[in-house]
Formats: structure tokens, C-alpha cells, sequence
């Protein structure tokens, strides 16, 4: 369902766009376009909220509702959005100043009783950037300069932890926000054609992401789910203590190359576990003061986490856009081999670090 008449869902909300809804996505492209809207990247959970009075729903980027996981937010946005309206936004938990996905992770949780604590520990915030329906009136087909100012105009009482986006049509502006604001956990810029009609699951926008490099030892690797074939390659870095931590993963490999880098790691294969420095990856305890591969999470329970390792001595050039903590932030793009690079060379000194910024100088976090 999109939009049109109003319907009944679950037999409670009665609006004129319904949900589920896919989101309206964006593509990548290197710089930012002179569209005449400019607005930060939230590295959140992107949400469409639904609300017909007291009943708000959540739908999440695969349509499916979150409402559960965030009982805070939802009083807060019952208290700050208008009576009968649709909202695409992101949640967003902000701690120590700057966006923190990984706690925000934590936040989706099967026990009502964790779900409780986590969200008087960690409260999330939502940031709204688009206005789909207000009242009785379905607005996806009109431009979106015209519904960013209704949404304006909407919230325009709205208090933290509910905000507007912030949003420039200057280009130098954008700029400066695509640089300075890294420091506060972004991760760059969306452009939104003024024009545009609000298309669900369609790529109309615009994104500029941060690209990096960074030299990698590739100490394992992860059987393909279909078998016989590389799936991810394990990257890692030595910390100042000469301890390689697992950082990330490069994953993205059309089949035909997986299947070549099967003879190409061979060699390197390490059969006697206590000579790897991931070796103690299933001891549970092992975790503590160290990044290793294989820890449960939610996120990954059910999942075969083993891997093969193979003796760190390979080096890999990856793109990447951020880190989060110390770990390269989304999966790595493979990009060539460094046989010129010395795999204890392999470091997280290597990597560009941005000035931090509160983010408090972005939104008016309390």
C-alpha cells in the first residue's frame, strides 16, 4: 500500500497514506548536486511514522514496524506531531555528543523487560526530513519544496527529542556541513530535487558519502552461504601494542571472483589455531580489551560466525566511508593487493580521524 482513500489498519489508524510504506531512497554520486536542497546524512534507522491520534506505528527501511523497541520516542512524538500525519525521519541515539549507531543497535531487543531499561539508559531522538500526509490530505504527490515547508510549518513546536533537519539550498554551506559535521558522527549529505514527488522505493535522491582507503591484513576468511566460495575476507589492524584487531569485512565480489580468490588465500591457510592472533575468537571471554571475529550478537544470532584463518601476512587496500569506534563502520570495498606492504605496518595510525563536533552544534540535543 501507498497511497489514496483512507484505509483502516488493524482496524485502528485511519489515514490517507498507510502503512507499510519503502521508504524513498538515494543514490551515490561524488559531489554534491546544485538541486536547491541540501540536508546532513543521520547515520540512524530510517522510519516513517504513522500516527491517527493516540496510535502510532513505526515502520521501519524493510517496511517493518519498530514501535515496540522505542516506547520513549513514541510518547515523545505523540506530544510533538501533529494529530493525523505521516513523517519520514530517522531515529538517531545520540551519547557524548556525537550519533552512536552501535548503542543505538542495542536498542532492538526480543525482552520487553531489556526494552524498558534500554530506553530510560539510552533514549533515541528522531529527526523528521519529509512530510508524507497531514490530516486527510496525502501529500507524497506534491513537490517536495512544498512538503519540506509544510513539515516546517508543522513541527514548528515540536521539542527535543523530535526535530527538523536542518537544510541549506548553498552549496558552500553543504560543503562545509559535509566536512565539519564527520566530526559528530555523519556520514555526508543528501540532496533532494525540489520538484521530486514522493516515490516509495525509488532512487531520486542524491547522497555524498566520505570515501577512504585504508591498508588492511587479511588474517581470514568466510565460506560463501552457497559453499566452495569465499563470502568475506576478515580485515584487521595492530593497535600500538602490536594486537591485530578484526575491523570489518570486504564482501562485495562478483561470483566468478570469489571463486578465484578460493586458490588465491589457500596458501596462506592456518591450520594450527594457537599460532593466529584471532585464535581464542570462541572463547567468549577473549572479547574483553580486544576485537575479535565471531562475537554473538543479536544482530548475528543463528549465524555460522567460524571462519578459516589464514596466516596474517596478506594486505588489501579497502575503501570505506567511516569508522565507528574502532571498526570500519558498513562492509569495506575491496580494491587491490599490496604485496609492497608490510603487514605489521597495518595500522590504525593510518587512519583519517575528523575534528570532533558536538552535535549539539547540529540539532539542539538536550
Amino acid at each position: 500500500m501507498v497511497s489514496g482513500a483512507p484505509r483502516h489498519h488493524d482496524g485502528l489508524m485511519d489515514l490517507p497514506v498507510m502503512p507499510p510504506i519503502a521508504p524513498m531512497l538515494s543514490k551515490a554520486v561524488k559531489a554534491i548536486p546544485d538541486v536547491g536542497h541540501v540536508e546532513p546524512k543521520w547515520d540512524g534507522f530510517r522510519t516513517i511514522v504513522f500516527r491517527d491520534g493516540d496510535e502510532i506505528e513505526l515502520g521501519s527501511r524493510n517496511e517493518k514496524p519498530m514501535t515496540r523497541y522505542f516506547p520513549e520516542l513514541v510518547d515523545a512524538l505523540r506530544a510533538n506531531l501533529p494529530e493525523r500525519c505521516v513523517v519520514d525521519g530517522e531515529i538517531i541515539l545520540v551519547r557524548d555528543g556525537r550519533l552512536d549507531f552501535d548503542a543505538l543497535q542495542q536498542r532492538i531487543h526480543p525482552a520487553a523487560s531489556r526494552v524498558k531499561l534500554l530506553a530510560e539508559q539510552t533514549p533515541v531522538s528522531f529527526v523528521a526530513f519529509d512530510l508524507l500526509a497531514l490530516g486527510d490530505d496525502d501529500l507524497m504527490p506534491r513537490p517536495f519544496g512544498e512538503r519540506r515547508a509544510l513539515l516546517v510549518e508543522a513541527l514548528a513546536e515540536a521539542s527535543d527529542p523530535v526535530f527538523v533537519t536542518p537544510a541549506t539550498a548553498d552549496l558552500a554551506e553543504a560543503q562545509d556541513w559535509f566536512t565539519r559535521f564527520e566530526g559528530a558522527g555523519l556520514d555526508g549529505v543528501v540532496a533532494k530535487p525540489l520538484d521530486g514527488a514522493y516515490l516509495p522505493d525509488k532512487r531520486t535522491m542524491f547522497k555524498v558519502k566520505h570515501e577512504r582507503t585504508a591498508d588492511c591484513v587479511v588474517a581470514g576468511f568466510r565460506w560463501h552461504k552457497t559453499g566452495g566460495i569465499v563470502g568475506s575476507l576478515l580485515l584487521g589492524l595492530y593497535d600500538d601494542d602490536g594486537r591485530l584487531h578484526h575491523v570489518g569485512v570486504a564482501a562485495s565480489f562478483p561470483m566468478a571472483r570469489r571463486a578465484s580468490l578460493v586458490a588465491e588465500l589457500e596458501p596462506y591457510v592456518e591450520n594450527d589455531l594457537s599460532r593466529h592472533p584471532w585464535g581464542e575468537w570462541a572463547d567468549p571471554e577473549a572479547h574483553a580489551g580486544s576485537r575479535l571475529p565471531g562475537a554473538v550478537s543479536r544482530w548475528s544470532a543463528g549465524k555460522n560466525l567460524s571462519f578459516v584463518p589464514l596466516r596474517p601476512e596478506l594486505v588489501v587496500e579497502v575503501g570505506y566511508s567511516q569508522m565507528e569506534g574502532d571498526r570500519i563502520r558498513h562492509t569495506a570495498q575491496f580494491k587491490r593487493w599490496r604485496p609492497d606492504r608490510d603487514a605489521a605496518s597495518c595500522t590504525y595510525a593510518q587512519l583519517e580521524s575528523p575534528d570532533g563536533l558536538d552535535l549539539s552544534q547540529i540539532l539542539p540535543v538536550g
